[in-house]
This record gives C-alpha cells, sequence and structure tokens, in this order.
C-alpha cells in the first residue's frame, strides 16, 4: 500500500509521560562520553549528583518513541527507514529530574520520486508535566527509503551550508567500545547497536553507534570548545547524518564560529568520513 500523505499528516498520536530521575541525566551523560577525565570538575558537574548539571542535548531522549509510526496503518516499509536529520530548539533546560509529556505530530511528507524514497518531517513538542511550560521541540526527518512515488514530487528542504575554509576549533573525541551499549539505556534500544548479528544483516562489520550518541559527542564538543560548559546558552542545534560511527573510533567535530552562529560537522578520523554534515547552533 503506497503511503498517503493526507492520512500521514492527519494522524492523532497519543502523548507520551515520561518521567526521569538524575541517574538518567548522568546516564544519558556518561552515554555521550562524559566522565573520562574524572579530575575534570566542569564535566564532573554533568554525572555527579552534587550540583548536578543537564546537557543541553538531553532533551533528544526525552519522550522519544522509536516505535511510534509501528502503531498505526502508515504504509511505509519500516526495514528501509533511517534517521536523517535531527534539529533540537531549547525553550528551557529541563530540571535534573522531573516529569515530562511529549505530543507528537507529522509536519510533512515529502515525495522525492519513484525509486528515490521519501521524507517523513515529524515533530515532538516536550513540556513540563506539572507546570505544562515548553521545555524543547525537536524536528526528526526520516528517510523512507523504499516509499516514494506516491505523488506530489517536491525538493528536500534546503540544507545549512558548511563554510568553504578551516575550521575556527577542532574537537576530538575517543568513543569507548561500550559507548553504544550505554547510550542505549537512554532511549534507543534498536539491536542494530547491541547485536552483531543484527548489524551484520543489516550490512555492517558490528554494531554501530547511534545517530543521537554521535549528536550528543558533538554537542559536547561544542559546550566545551565554545561555551566553557554553560549549558544555557545552547539555543538550537542541528544536523544531517550522513555515515556511520562504529564505537571505538574517534569523533572530531569541526566548528565554525560567526557570531552566535556555529557551523559544525563531525568527521570519523580512523575511516576519514563524515557522520554528521550541514550542522548548525545558535546560542543565546
Amino acid at each position: 500500500m503506497p503511503i498517503d500523505p493526507d492520512k500521514l499528516v492527519a494522524l492523532a498520536f497519543p502523548d507520551t509521560e515520561q518521567s526521569y530521575s538524575e541517574k538518567d541525566v548522568m546516564l544519558y551523560a556518561l552515554g555521550v562520553g562524559l566522565g573520562h577525565d574524572p579530575l575534570d570538575r566542569r564535566v564532573l558537574a554533568f554525572v555527579y549528583e552534587k550540583n548536578l548539571k543537564v546537557l543541553p542535548t538531553f532533551p533528544v531522549v526525552l519522550g522519544f518513541d522509536p516505535f511510534l509510526l509501528r502503531d498505526h496503518d502508515t504504509g511505509v516499509d519500516y526495514t528501509l527507514t533511517v534517521h536523517g536529520e535531527e534539529h533540537l530548539t531549547l525553550h528551557r533546560l529541563p530540571a535534573a529530574s522531573g516529569a515530562i509529556v511529549a505530543r507528537h505530530r507529522i509536519r510533512d511528507v515529502i515525495d522525492k520520486g519513484a525509486g528515490k524514497g521519501a521524507l517523513l518531517l515529524m515533530e515532538r513538542a516536550i513540556s513540563d508535566k506539572a507546570t505544562g511550560e515548553p521545555i524543547a521541540t525537536i524536528r526528526q526527518t526520516v528517510f523512507c527509503r523504499g516509499d516514494g512515488g506516491f505523488g506530489n514530487v517536491r525538493p528536500s528542504p534546503p540544507v545549512h551550508p558548511i563554510p568553504d575554509r578551516a575550521p575556527d576549533f577542532v574537537c576530538d573525541f575517543a568513543t569507548r567500545p561500550e559507548t553504544a551499549l550505554i547510550y542505549r539505556l537512554s532511549a534507543d534500544t534498536n539491536p542494530l547497536h547491541a547485536d552483531p548479528a543484527v548489524a551484520k544483516a543489516a550490512g555492517f562489520e558490528r554494531p554501530i553507534l547511534q545517530g543521537l550518541g554521535t549528536f550528543g559527542v558533538a554537542g559536547h564538543a561544542l559546550l566545551r570548545t565554545i561555551c566553557d560548559y554553560d549549558p544555557s546558552r545552547v539555543r538550537t542545534m542541528a544536523g544531517r547524518f550522513s555515515a556511520p560511527v562504529y564505537p571505538g573510533e574517534t569523533i572530531r567535530t569541526e566548528m565554525w564560529q560567526e557570531g552566535d552562529n556555529i557551523s559544525y560537522r563531525v568527521r570519523v578520523l580512523e575511516r576519514d568520513v563524515i557522520a554528521i554534515n550541514n550542522g548548525r547552533v545558535e546560542l543565546w
């Protein structure tokens, strides 16, 4: 059954409610690589409950439901879907513990043409359960590789250009072999990130790191290099996923600064491939 874009945009999803604790905040920070240097007090603030700080990318795991679409008759072939882009807007940093409500919707469906796939533009609005105050808005692009050709072919949304010059800043973080296994305890439990047999069947030599895990490592690099570990400075962060990372590889975040606007991309040093491209961050 082909995709019906009007039906998808009209879908009503149930809200997702989630309670989280300081342990969840610290586990997420450990999952994106903080804590390698136990003597760095700036980093310790995100992995130790005393005066605990919350990473600005932490909201990407709040209200996250990897099976949201699969519970509905959408016509999407989920075996051929991949996470294409992520855009996080922070309205305020979440507290170190609390409860949230996430409201989900499909903003748009774009047909790239027969044999070229389709794009689902998803949105998740996260608010504080007790007060209703908005915390973050997350927009994701899901690339449905097997679902193009249903009509109304349109171009993809434009991407943020990376400057054609050497980066102003570079930050390297080595990931650990168990990084994906730690990160999946915060959100993405897809066996692709844990089971060697599943990874091999999908065409990978071994389990890969979650895309949002790589996104979190890049967020750490930006926080360290430009924000001096002040999480309140981050207003938005976006990027396009372009290649997988294997746990244990070194992630280099290349950054270009123009005032409060940062362009960035993520390179895997061992294979010289770009894992996140066309990245952009806005600072307060």
